[in-house]
């Protein structure tokens, strides 16, 4: 059974082979000398999780751990707060490596793409397996640019658990707010780490006010730094009334004391702590009944007689329960503060199987896996990362998948190690496996052991929604849980070196549209050019830059070009009869419909039917009416931009027996688009929420360049010693070929692309200066001269990307953006 444990790694540098001393475990000892570990740019790992030192642990524990020991976790923050930096010095505590990577000289575990060790940042999502202190720990390291926004959606989907990780001196900032909602709509329990606290300007104080007010978030405050900025050297843990103290000579910050605190050299800190202590533990007792009834039954009188673990048990529930957030600080790249972060991710995260999965019920112990991430390997094909809810998944077994209607065979299990795998057994409910042979599994499919197994959960789902027939729904959607896949907002046109390398170019794309499903990519109808749709002009450069490393295709990309949206304003009718005889049959369809505006943001179209619509006939022609419907909208009559916010009643409903359905669709677009003709229209251009640090001296020529771009200034607020302008800028005005943005010859600005704001309606000056295509007077005319009207900033929602801003000021909803290039003078920062 264990002779088939090995290890594969994508480079061929190899490390040498795990020698291993216990003359106790001869049969395990043999199998796992026979691994053959690969690495890239010779780093050096030191053992596989449960391999600790000299002492080997069953290989069972090895492979699957107790459920009640696993956390799946992620480390989600803005851009430049320190996720990756983080995670490597997590790992290297663990023991997992044996030497500290460093983000800028591209040598981290996690960041192992050459885009990523180039730019120094993370592009795409990577997970690790590790042992800290008996505990076996998932952890995915997410990207932090909004660019790629969807690694972070499909990782927290899978999670049971997160690390939200803050620059002490900037709070939350622009992402942050986007991963924080990300996270509160898939229900992660999470625990805040102050990282940053040597930098200069960091504020301890500050930064936990931000995630009570932004957030709207109660912090708990379990540790409290010694010292801010320079002069950081340790924290002090409230629970238990302790200062870690880490040694400044010491490189790497494997070793910390700690120690009491006492009223004869501590008297300040110690007053300070049980302060911290007191109002921690009544903040608690608010939050947790079982945890007040104690504090009042035997602690009344003395706080301090309440034992650490009684206090951290509370947290944990209250942690689980999302009514607050423990918020932890220290310095990751200055080694300080990450083993108390470790162990407070074992003690206050939850395992699997605190975790309510209400659709576990009905697969009553049989396997149920999704499938959240492909990634595509030249030699072995499609590695499909799969978190298992239930059951066991083992080599060379059939799994059935419920979204792709298809049985698919597994050849082989593997667990992930960043860019290393090792090949496994079997692997239980609670971890994240790596499975090679699925060829047509992709992101957000549900994986269960059979069809009949599906069938069995769906009866039981189908009888638990006749009990509960609110809850029907809900069931529904859940045993087909996926990954919602957010719209692009920009697109080009990409074109092969020759005609006879289109081939490989449409394999190329079609591999990399599988491992990202927020890169669409389509043909275009009038010029046969393949365009290219992505969340930013960094998504797209990654995609270039990819196709030409991985594919080896020197492919040329056109100029990027604005995803604009077009509306309807008014109601109209439309009728419409197509006849048509076929060899020897005629169709003979005839619709009636009736289009008009929506209230709410709606990027897919409403479709309704009305009263007198014959059931019979929807029966077996609806399916061809909507994609008639759906067909039509891709293309608006101003300037060919998908149409969004309107909503499509069939009024009438007559078909000729004997009609082919494709007459049907056919009949029923070329209907709509003629309502759409008829009606008022609008074009939406997308608008970008900015955040800009600036200092006193250049906030009027900044203020005037926003002006220039209609802009919107929201609020200016006050930070230190610098100005913190928020408002909006329609997308068109901040791109790369617009980039005079705030060139200045002295000072130093700090510009954050928050994410999209939503769609305004544009004025006819603003259309003639932004779409170079609308040329026709008459074209213009159609479009709706209102004014640029404020919105909300309070909604986000990442499946409702375009939104136009109403005069009325409805909530805009949340969409994605573009990357900034640095410029004269200007820290950039793209928020992720």
């Amino acid at each position: 059974m264990f002779s088939n444990l090995r290890k594969f790694g994508v480079n061929h540098k190899k490390i040498p082979i795990l020698h291993i001393n216990n003359m106790c475990c001869s049969k395990i000892k043999s199998s796992l000398k026979r691994l053959k570990p690969y690495v890239p740019l010779g780093r050096n790992y030191s053992s596989l999780p449960g391999l600790v030192g000299n002492d080997i642990k069953s290989l069972h524990s090895v492979i699957s751990p107790p459920i009640a020991k696993i956390r799946n976790i992620g480390i989600m923050a803005h851009i430049d707060a320190g996720k990756t930096t983080t995670t490597e010095r997590i790992l290297y505590y663990s023991g997992y490596t044996r030497s500290l990577g460093d983000v800028d000289d591209g040598d981290t575990v996690t960041d192992f793409m050459a885009q990523e060790r180039e730019r120094g940042i993370t592009i795409q999502s990577a997970a690790v397996t590790f042992d800290w202190k008996g505990y076996r720990v998932n952890l995915i390291d997410t990207p932090g640019h909004v660019d790629f926004t969807l690694e972070v959606e499909r990782c927290l989907r899978v999670l049971d658990g997160a690390v939200a990780v803050f620059d002490a001196s900037a709070g939350v900032e622009a992402q942050t707010l986007t991963v924080w909602r990300q996270a509160d709509k898939h229900k992660i329990p999470r625990i805040c780490f102050l990282n940053k606290m040597d930098k200069t300007g960091a504020s301890f104080k500050y930064a936990v006010e931000s995630i009570r007010e932004k957030l709207k978030a109660k912090p708990l405050l379990l540790q409290l730094p010694l010292g801010e900025g320079k002069a950081f050297k340790g924290v002090v843990d409230v629970v238990s009334k302790e200062k870690l103290l880490w040694n400044r000579k010491s490189e790497d910050g494997k070793n910390f004391e700690r120690k009491p605190l006492l009223e004869m050299s501590d008297a300040e800190l110690l007053k300070e702590t049980t302060e911290a202590r007191n109002a921690l533990i009544e903040q608690v007792a608010d939050l947790d009944d079982e945890f007040a009834d104690l504090v009042l039954g035997e602690f009344s009188e003395n706080f301090d007689l309440l034992p650490a673990e009684k206090l951290q048990t509370a947290i944990h529930r209250v942690t689980l329960a999302q009514t607050a957030v423990p918020v932890l600080c220290g310095s990751a790249l200055k080694n300080k503060g990450v083993q108390p972060l470790l162990d407070a991710i074992t003690m206050y995260l939850p395992s699997p199987e605190e975790r309510n999965y209400e659709f576990l019920q009905w697969y009553k112990g049989d396997l149920c896996a999704l499938a959240f991430k492909v990634l595509h390997d030249k030699q072995r094909g499609p590695l499909v990362f799969v978190r298992i809810y239930s059951g066991m998944i083992k080599p060379q077994s059939a799994i059935y998948n419920i979204n792709g209607n298809c049985t698919e065979r597994i050849s082989r299990l593997l667990l992930p190690f960043a860019d290393q795998h090792i090949e496994i057994p079997s692997l239980t409910a609670g971890n994240i496996a790596l499975t090679v042979g699925l060829k047509h599994t992709a992101t957000g499919d549900t994986i269960v052991s059979s069809k009949s197994s599906a069938l069995a959960a769906a009866r039981r789902a189908e009888r638990e929604g006749e009990k509960k027939p609110r809850q029907n729904n809900e069931a529904e959607r859940l045993l087909l849980a996926g990954v919602e896949i957010p719209e692009p907002v920009f697109f080009c046109t990409i074109e092969p070196p020759s005609v006879a390398r289109q081939p490989d170019l449409d394999y190329a794309l079609k591999c990399l549209q599988r491992e990202d499903p927020s890169l669409k990519v389509k043909l275009d109808p009038d010029s046969g050019q393949t365009v290219l749709c992505g969340m930013g002009e960094l998504h797209i450069e990654i995609i270039h830059d990819r196709i030409k490393r991985e594919y080896g295709l020197e492919t040329y990309l056109g100029p990027l070009q604005v995803a604009y949206r077009e509306t309807i304003l008014n109601a109209v009718h439309a009728t419409d009869t197509l006849d048509r005889t076929l060899g020897d049959k005629r169709h003979l369809v005839t619709v009636e419909l009736e289009v008009k505006p929506v209230e709410t943001s709606s990027v897919t179209p409403v479709i309704k039917y009305a009263a007198g619509v014959s059931e019979d006939l929807l029966k077996v022609s609806q399916e061809a009416i909507e994609n008639g419907i759906h067909s039509a909208c891709l293309q608006g009559p101003l300037l060919g931009s998908p149409v969004q916010d309107v909503a499509i009643t069939l009024q009438s409903l007559i078909i000729r027996p004997g009609t082919s359905t494709t007459m049907i669709s056919a009949c029923v677009s070329r209907c709509l688009q003629q309502a759409l003709k008829k009606a008022d229209k609008q074009v939406l251009e997308p608008l970008m929420n900015l955040e800009v640090t600036v200092t006193r001296d250049y906030l009027s020529p900044v203020l005037a360049d926003l002006a220039q771009r209609r802009g919107t200034i929201q609020e200016i607020q006050t930070r230190q010693e610098n100005k913190i302008v928020i408002g909006f800028v329609p997308l068109a005005e901040i791109m790369v070929g617009k980039s005079a943005f705030f060139l200045f010859n002295t000072g130093v600005f700090m510009l954050k692309k928050v994410d999209s704001q939503g769609f305004s309606r544009m004025h006819g000056k603003s259309e003639l200066r932004s779409l170079d295509h609308l040329h026709s007077p008459q074209r213009l005319s159609e479009v709706c001269h209102t004014e640029l009207a404020p919105a909300s900033m309070a909604v986000f929602s990442p499946s409702e990307h375009f939104l136009k801003c109403r005069v009325q000021g409805v909530p805009l909803k949340h969409t994605h953006t573009i990357q900034l290039p640095a410029l004269h003078g200007i820290l950039v920062s793209h928020s992720s």
